[in-house]
């Protein structure tokens, strides 16, 4: 019998143009977006205000972007990054091409881009993923690039990248 405990994924077990598929996912809820906007102090009316969002051109409350974002990365967690990830390095090429609303649901998928091993760090190396975010309808909703500090399984892993 095998224990397994590990949930992410060490750097030599990730394959770029390797796609996971993340699931479940996620329905955004009113409080989500409240709570979200207001720690975060974005006090933008989109957010917060249903009667002036009403009048604007999507004609309901927008979910705040930033929390779109951090749940479709977080939604890869489980299969990529837990328990495996020394630090995220960076984001780039972040889009949002359709609105999210509240009671919209969220899925994701990643695709690892790139990889290699760290020059100043060993046993370490730096994966580059993208996530794509869709609602139920299967719009995209958003894109992120993430440059990951991910540990290798092992001494020979961290040698031959």
């Amino acid at each position: 019998m095998t224990v397994h405990h590990r949930r992410g994924k060490n750097f030599d077990e990730l394959v770029p143009g390797d796609i996971y598929v993340h699931r479940p996912g996620r329905t955004v809820t009113e409080a989500d977006n409240v709570l979200f906007t207001t720690l975060t102090m974005n006090t933008q009316s989109l957010h917060l205000d249903a009667a002036f969002a009403q009048s604007q051109e999507f004609g309901q409350r927008l979910i705040n972007s930033l929390f779109t974002m951090s749940t479709v990365v977080g939604l890869s967690v489980a299969d990529l990054t837990e328990g495996t990830t020394v630090a995220n390095l960076g984001f780039a090429e972040i889009r949002f091409p359709a609105p999210v609303f509240i009671g919209d649901t969220l899925t994701a998928e990643t695709e690892v881009i790139d990889k290699r091993l760290s020059a100043s760090r060993p046993g370490q190396g730096v994966v580059t993923f993208e996530h794509r975010g869709r609602n139920q309808r299967g719009e995209t909703v958003c894109t992120a690039r993430r440059a990951a500090l991910v540990l290798c399984a092992s001494p020979a892993a961290a040698s031959s990248g």
